[in-house]
């Protein structure tokens, strides 16, 4: 039966999905010792956490893409399929990087369709035989997922291709989106199948799933999970188009560790996330993390590389056959130029015979000696796009042709066929340059490939130069990954035809020695970052950002796409109003620190005024001769003053505690040590500089402190604009008596010696002093000032200020890392739980009561 929470949030993310067809029998976990492994039953998949004992003694990774790395073939008597495993899959050779005891499991489709009486056959000769586990989709869900969702809006979208027309690309259509989450629910499905949750790393594959960390993270709270994503990922202004936006982002922070061939593409996911979702990253000791929840998702970047066992096997094999020296001769005399490419709108094939003709006009010495053999691998996906594309590069590659064509020469070899690794080694070797001009390749391994073949190994005849040297040459677009990795590289615009036409000019007629020089360099590269150090630098990633999982106490919030994973570490949790109300009963003395904005005040609140339910439980708690009640804010004494003077005997901590006041009937106190405020006439200026350029920003100028606001401009720009405004104040004002603070939204300068923690401390001494040491603290706030009060009450225990039996309650509002013990979600539970303490509270006599 299905697991009714995957159910849920189906039907949450979307009322409208197609029937996915009869169950099937789950397939037996995959055993890697002797022993009986439970079935993980109805009742056990409700829960978030499994209780299923496991009895896999080594690590297992699953690892799940669209395609799984084995091919299918019917059989000649139409009686079943044979199969084997697909070599030049990517997916196949990341074993070669992982623990040598580790065992891999593979989830994903077949490049062929089933039919449903076979499937249970099939799938178990692939589990047995492959450790394959097969997901199969229906045929109507297939075709939206795969070849609409995924391939006609994710693949153009993520290559920077936007629908401006209903004739440019296809607009969004809910029903393919539909599709790719019932597809990405089947794969979950197959995961669950056959996972040890508390045993097995899932390592998930690309765009086509992008969903799936959300599915397999509400069913185990605490599984470890990475994502990589093969393809480019797009700048904010043009991933935020794309109407699920935050569904997909917010499924992606469910993994561990979220992995990018380049910086680019993480920075561009982390300007997503701090745009969308208001996450900033942070980096520390090189490892870039997102704070998500409590949890820290990692964010890797390594690019892919290839698999050079193969290569050098499939030289081996090159070098025994004939397909070399006919090539040579077929090209005796000529410079050769390859290009191997799949038919893309995004390959910028017809870019690349463009700089051909322009370079045969522009140096007419290479007429009659320059060729380009383009190898056109079939389109993976299919539409007008494609057809147009194709239309356009067959028609350029007969007028050039026709135009510099000699007796014996044509300057265009077009071969539009599959060509295998064994043949392109052979182009590879006779090849002087490789030229990739795609306008946008997520990484695109053809010049690592070229790069190894060059190099040749030990006795090869099919690669070795005439002087025992070994060159090559590469002309690559700088809008792919691979093209920050290839130093030695000539990278060009491939929208600019006359410098690409240029470049392949200067790769063609380079030195020798420079060109082996550049080749050895990016060798020396390609050789030692291959497949294996990809994936076992990734794997190591996800060990570390893992390492935690059953330290902390989890559990899943969130309905459909909305769902998310709490981390907390054990000894924070969240604040029971039974609990404080009780110890509240109890004490005799008590002290109660209240922070304003984002504590009582929501921050997104335009009215700043207290409502009157606010002025109503202070007073209650004001009214009760055992309490000591303070309001510590960071706004000035003149608002705080006049919004809560109906709380008279309220004590008011202003500017961060720079003015303090007892109750209303009291002067206020100085508590700050310096009382010079000429560095204001230094930091106004920077600040003013900087809010004349940042739009949405503003100054705050109180009587001690200057506080620049940017809650209101551009988050990005804000949060730069701040960095680089913190480092200017510091350096204006280093002899100054002053601290400069950055805060939520604000950058803020104020005297030195004043905070929110030496508030708390005067108001706990003064109490001891006057014979009322406090037995109940409770201390509420939200931001990083609320920290210094957070921090001063086990100092003030240590000192004596407050005994060592006093009943603490530090608690801050939100879930998030801090220095205090307790947790309440938003304003709304605060006031929830000072009004319950209102009502224990004694109100004072009568007599005393202001009508």
């Amino acid at each position: 039966m299905m697991s009714k929470s995957y159910t849920n949030l189906l039907d949450l993310a979307s009322g409208n999905f197609p029937v996915m067809g009869r169950e099937k029998k789950r397939l037996p976990r995959v055993m890697t010792v002797a022993g009986v492994i439970s079935e993980l039953d109805d009742d056990q998949a409700n829960s978030v956490t499994s209780d299923v004992p496991s009895s896999i003694i080594v690590d297992r990774i699953i690892i799940v893409a669209n395609q799984l790395p084995v091919k299918a073939k019917r059989r000649s008597d139409n009686k079943g399929w044979n199969f084997s495993w697909d070599e030049d899959s990517l997916l196949l050779h990341i074993k070669d990087g992982l623990p040598d005891d580790m065992e891999v499991l593979y989830v994903g489709s077949l490049k062929v369709e089933v039919d449903s009486s076979e499937q249970d056959d099939v799938s178990q000769l692939l589990l047995d035989r492959f450790k394959c586990v097969p997901a199969f989709l229906p045929p109507d869900i297939l075709s939206k997922y795969y070849h609409g969702f995924c391939k006609q809006h994710l693949w153009p979208l993520f290559h920077y291709m936007l629908p401006y027309s209903a004739s440019h690309g296809s607009r969004f259509d809910r029903s393919w989106w539909e599709a790719y989450v019932a597809a990405n629910k089947i794969f979950s499905q197959k995961v669950i199948e056959v996972i040890n949750p508390e045993d097995d790393y899932v390592w998930i594959h690309d765009y086509h799933l992008m969903v799936l960390p959300t599915f397999l993270r509400r069913r185990f709270n605490r599984l470890r999970m990475g994502f990589f994503l093969h393809s480019p990922f797009p700048s904010s202004e043009i991933y935020r188009t794309l109407p699920v936006r935050e569904e997909i982002l917010k499924a992606l922070l469910n993994s561990d560790l979220i992995g990018f061939h380049t910086f680019d593409y993480a920075r561009h996911f982390l300007s997503c996330c701090s745009r969308m979702l208001g996450l900033e990253y942070q980096s520390k000791r090189g490892y870039i993390g997102l704070e998500y929840f409590g949890r820290t998702v990692g964010i890797k970047i390594m690019p892919v590389g290839i698999h050079m066992r193969q290569i050098e096997n499939v030289l081996q094999l090159a070098d025994k056959e004939s397909r070399v020296a006919e090539l040579k001769q077929q090209f005796e005399g000529k410079t050769v130029l390859l290009g191997v490419d799949d038919m893309d709108i995004f390959k910028g094939v017809d870019l690349k015979l463009l700089a051909l003709e322009e370079m045969l006009k522009q140096h007419p010495k290479w007429q009659g000696r320059a060729v380009l053999v383009q190898i056109a691998n079939p389109a993976r996906g299919k539409g007008k796009d494609i057809e147009e594309i194709q239309e356009e590069i067959q028609t350029s590659v007969k007028r050039i042709n026709d135009k510099f064509r000699q007796p014996g020469y044509e300057p265009i070899v077009f071969i539009d066929r599959p060509v295998s690794l064994r043949e392109r080694t052979a182009y590879y070797s006779v090849a002087e340059c490789v030229v990739v001009t795609a306008v946008r390749d997520g990484m695109n391994l053809t010049p690592y490939e070229y790069v190894v073949c060059r190099q040749g190994i030990p006795g090869s005849e099919c690669t070795a130069e005439s002087n025992g040297l070994k060159s090559s040459m590469l002309v690559v677009s700088e809008f792919i990954g691979c093209s920050p990795s290839l130093s030695g590289a000539i990278r060009v615009n491939p929208w600019n035809v006359e410098a690409t036409a240029e470049a392949l000019n200067e790769a063609i007629s380079m030195a020798d020695g420079e060109k082996v020089l550049r080749h050895e360099k990016h060798y020396k590269y390609v050789s030692t970052h291959d497949v294996a150090y990809w994936s076992r630098s990734f794997f190591q990633d996800l060990e570390r950002s893992c390492r935690d999982h059953f330290r902390r106490r989890c559990w899943g919030i969130g309905l459909s796409f909305g769902f998310r994973v709490v981390a907390l570490d054990p000894n924070f949790k969240k604040l029971s109003i039974d609990t404080i109300v009780s110890a509240y009963s109890r004490a005799k003395n008590r002290a109660i620190l209240l922070d304003y904005d984002g504590t009582l005040m929501p921050q997104t609140a335009i009215n700043k005024v207290p409502s009157p339910e606010v002025i109503s439980i202070i007073n209650s708690l004001c009214g009760d001769e055992r309490n000591t009640v303070f309001l510590v804010s960071g706004r000035g004494r003149d608002s705080l003053g006049q919004w809560f003077s109906p709380c008279e005997k309220l004590g008011i901590a202003a500017e961060h505690g720079y003015f303090l006041r007892w109750s209303a009937d009291k002067e206020w106190e100085v508590v700050g040590q310096n009382n010079d405020f000429q560095w204001m006439q230094i930091a106004e200026p920077v600040m003013k500089q900087y809010t004349e350029a940042t739009d949405g920003s503003s100054i705050e100028t109180k009587e001690s402190a200057v506080v620049w606001h940017y809650r209101d401009a551009d988050l990005g720009f804000g949060s730069c604009q701040a960095k680089e405004m913190l480092d200017h104040l510091e350096s204006v004002l280093a002899n100054e008596p002053v601290a400069v603070k950055s805060g939520q939204f604000i950058v803020e300068v104020k005297p030195q010696g004043v905070s929110k923690g030496l508030v708390a401390e005067k108001i706990f001494a003064t109490m001891a002093e006057s014979g009322r040491q406090a037995d109940f603290v409770l201390c509420v706030g939200d931001d990083r000032s609320d920290e210094d009060m957070f921090e001063i009450i086990g100092n003030a225990i240590n000192s004596g200020i407050l005994s060592s039996s006093t009943e603490v309650y530090a608690c801050t509002v939100g879930q998030k890392p801090s220095k205090a013990t307790y947790y309440l979600d938003d304003t709304a539970e605060v006031r929830t739980m000072l009004h319950a303490l209102a009502e224990e509270s004694i109100p004072p006599p009568s007599s005393e009561i202001v009508s």
